[in-house]
Order: C-alpha cells, then structure tokens, then sequence
C-alpha cells in the first residue's frame, strides 16, 4: 500500500505539503499541488479516510443500519441513501443487523472506531452511542425531538383494509408485525378502524418477525389457525407472496379462494402470478430525504423539516377480487 511518504517522495516535497494538499488546509503553491496530484496519479494513491478524519476532527464517513438487507425494500431505501451521501461527497458503511442486538453494537462500534460524521438507521435502538452522532431514523416512527423520515403508516394500514372490505371479504386475518415495531401497531390501527367501521369480523396473526427467513414458516402457521380464512392482510410483501405460495401449495386459487394485500410494493410484486396488490412504499425517496437531513446537519445546513411524514398509494394487482358494485 502506498503512503504519503511515497507521495512527497516521488513529488519531492515534504510531506506536510503533501497533508496541505491533500487536506486543503494552509497554503501550497500552484507548481507544489500540482507535483503531489501528479504523483497521486502515478501511485495510484488513496488516502486513509480514517487518519484523514482524525487529523481533520470531520470525517467524510456515514453509518447505515439496516434490520434485514434480503427484504427488497431495505436495498432500496440504501440505494437513496446512496446516492445523496455521495452527491453530498460522503461514503457509505452499511451495517445489516437482522434483528441481533450484538450484530447492531458491533456496527456501531466500527462506526464509532472510523469516526463516521452521523448515522442513518432503520432499527429501532437504545444504543447511548447513537446519540453523541448526528443521527436520522429512517422508516420508524419517532418522537418529535428527533430527526426521521417516514411513510404515512396510518394511511397504508387504511388503504389496505378498505381494498379488502370492497371486494367480498369473508373471514380477514390481519397480519401484526412485531409490536417491538412502531409502524405495525399505526399501521394496525389503520386496519382496524375501516374493518369495525364496515363491521366486519377479523382475526390477528401476531409474528416475531419481518425478516426473510421467517415469513415461510409464518404462512404455514396462518393456514394451520385460519382453515378458512379468505382475505389476508399481510405485515409487508415477503410475507404476502410466501402466503400465496402456501395457499397453492394447498390447492386454493388466488384470488377466488383467498385474497392478498402486501405492504411495501417490492420489485417482485409485480412478477409474480397472479401479481400482488400492495401498499407501495417511497423506499428510495424515504433514503434520499433522510441522507439529505444528515447531511445538512453535518454540514450545520439549515433542516427545514426535522420530521417528514411520505404518502402511500394502493396497488390493484391479481390478488386481489373484484370490487363489489
């Protein structure tokens, strides 16, 4: 690996002229940068980012915590993220959590170690480490003294409940997320109000989990408790298109037998057959605002919105009946 002595060196200067260059801090002639960039080039140099932000006390670092990147959506949101910190001229570090306390310290950790100016997070965490960096929730409910960029959970819980009450719902089984999750008890209260509204008689399937791993077996369990359950309101749209699976592997046709709305609106929503009715989320634009809240508040930018709420839209596809008349 080359240093920055092998840089002074091959430019003949010194090596704080070389740090000045390379830092923009304190005076270098015009003939002096443009021997170092030269010699950068030639050795192909880059400079240690984490040296770098210690001399400079301002690292040029984010943090991103994900609870499970094998679900389409969190891809997405980090896409937004993506590409706003590196607009901003920053670099991403991405931690994947799956929902394990020690994974989530440890990546805080790394991130306290590089020195990252601030953190994005999709977890929900008590960590004392998070709150001496600048620091946006992603995809969470959070109180108003913190900074976070959301859907309008609400909002999908509703639309999602009044898309089955239309279309002869029959017995309704509403899936909980995990309640450790603020978004599926908002998004549970949206349900519930449209089904007592039109007075309909539906059941709770509570699981532990959002993650990948666990939607199979959480279709099973569904099918084993509600023989005769004919519309489901899934947590999110893993745990939708494994129920279809499960219910044509037990020979129910989709959506005569049992209709499906998922949450989320990921890639595979549309391929599969029949299509998944969904609640579509704004992944990237819930990354993208929330990076660009960070980012100002590193860069000490005025945040005009410290708490941004996105809507949702409903997504009629095949799994769905058709609307009553």
């Amino acid at each position: 690996m080359r240093t920055i002595k092998d840089v002074a060196k091959l430019a003949g200067v010194s090596v704080a002229t070389v740090s000045r260059a390379l830092n923009k801090s304190g005076y270098v002639s015009e003939k002096s940068q443009l021997k170092v960039e030269a010699a950068i080039k030639e050795l192909d140099f880059y400079p240690n980012e984490v040296a770098r932000s210690l001399f400079q006390k301002k690292s040029k670092l984010i943090g991103l915590l994900l609870p499970d990147i094998a679900n389409p959506f969190f891809p997405l949101v980090a896409k937004g993220v993506e590409d706003k910190v590196n607009e901003m001229g920053y670099k991403l570090i991405l931690g994947n959590v799956q929902e394990n306390p020690l994974k989530e310290a440890e990546y805080i950790r790394t991130f306290a170690q590089n020195n990252v100016a601030g953190v994005l997070s999709a977890v929900e965490s008590s960590s004392k480490d998070l709150k001496n960096m600048p620091f946006v929730m992603l995809d969470r409910i959070t109180s108003d003294k913190e900074y976070s960029v959301h859907s309008d959970d609400y909002q999908g819980g509703t639309l999602a409940a009044m898309a089955v009450s239309e279309r002869s719902p029959g017995q309704v089984v509403v899936m909980v997320g995990p309640r450790s999750v603020s978004n599926s008890l908002v998004r549970l209260a949206g349900s519930v109000k449209v089904l007592e509204e039109n007075n309909l008689t539906y059941q709770l399937f509570e699981t532990e989990s959002y993650q990948f791993d666990s939607a199979q077996e959480s279709a099973h369990q569904l099918f084993e408790l509600f023989p005769n359950v004919k519309s489901i309101i899934a947590s999110n749209d893993i745990h939708a298109l494994t129920i279809m699976r499960e219910a044509i592997r037990r020979g129910l046709s989709i959506p005569s037998d049992v209709q499906v709305i998922g949450y989320d609106d990921n890639p595979y929503s549309k391929l599969m057959y029949p299509s998944l009715s969904t609640i579509a989320q704004p992944a990237y634009q819930i990354g993208y605002k929330g990076a660009e809240i960070l980012c100002n508040r590193i860069e000490g930018l005025k945040v005009k919105e410290k708490n941004i709420q996105l809507p949702v839209k409903l997504e009629i596809r095949e799994s769905l009946r058709k609307k009553e008349k």
